[in-house]
């Protein structure tokens, strides 16, 4: 059983129809036996780092996502603001703890006027790296594809894991793999079927 988490800020229908159409089995919850339950756990996100984290924190399930994850080695998918609330910290209105599952912190795209890129990064994009092949819920995926971004903020970290990068303005983390922890900083559930082949890799995985 899967169980996506609720953080209260979260537009939840989008990964619900995904999970539908794969047929998966799962509930969409914001109780700590629901998440001790649960074979995987996907944390969706729409909104701001700040009042995302203090939500879980209010819900009690800060320590329990941490808990299941690193000591019971649980499969996690974050997505969106869900990926960047798995780092240690968060910068979006001002200084905040994340999940703090994997090191790093989230800042917002540092951008060169002279570029006429803007922010928020909306719209469709493509996935680089050597490292690709060997991020599990990437296999049938090539290097070049394309999937759908909606965001201000990104993730910077040092930690070893397995990356792959986007290019706006300069390249930023768009898909990791720590163990069996998991982010990708588009939607997989808004890519078509290339984004559904992310979700049905990632519910397949086991640890």
């Amino acid at each position: 059983m899967i169980t996506v988490i609720n953080c209260g800020t979260s537009n939840l229908r989008s990964v619900e129809k995904a999970l539908v159409k794969l047929g998966a089995e799962f509930i969409v919850s914001d109780k700590k036996e629901d998440i001790e339950s649960a074979s995987h756990l996907i944390l969706p996100g729409v909104g701001a780092f700040g009042e995302t984290m203090k939500n879980l924190h209010n819900l009690g399930l800060v320590e329990c996502i941490r808990k299941e994850v690193l000591e019971k080695k649980k499969p996690i998918l974050g997505i969106c603001l869900g990926m960047q609330l798995l780092f240690s910290t968060g910068e979006e209105g001002g200084i905040n703890n994340g999940i703090g599952l994997v090191r790093g912190v989230v800042k917002k795209f540092d951008l060169n006027p002279g570029k006429r890129i803007k922010i928020p990064h909306i719209g469709w994009n493509d996935i680089l790296g050597d490292e690709i092949r060997d991020i599990e819920i990437l296999k049938e995926i090539n290097e070049g594809t394309n999937f759908y971004f909606v965001h201000s903020y990104h993730a910077v970290s040092d930690e070893k894991m397995k990356k792959a990068f986007t290019n706006y303005g300069y390249d930023f983390i768009s898909v990791f793999q720590k163990g069996n922890i998991f982010g990708t900083q588009f939607h997989p559930e808004k890519s078509q079927t290339e984004g559904l082949k992310i979700i049905k890799n990632f519910i397949s995985y086991n640890a």
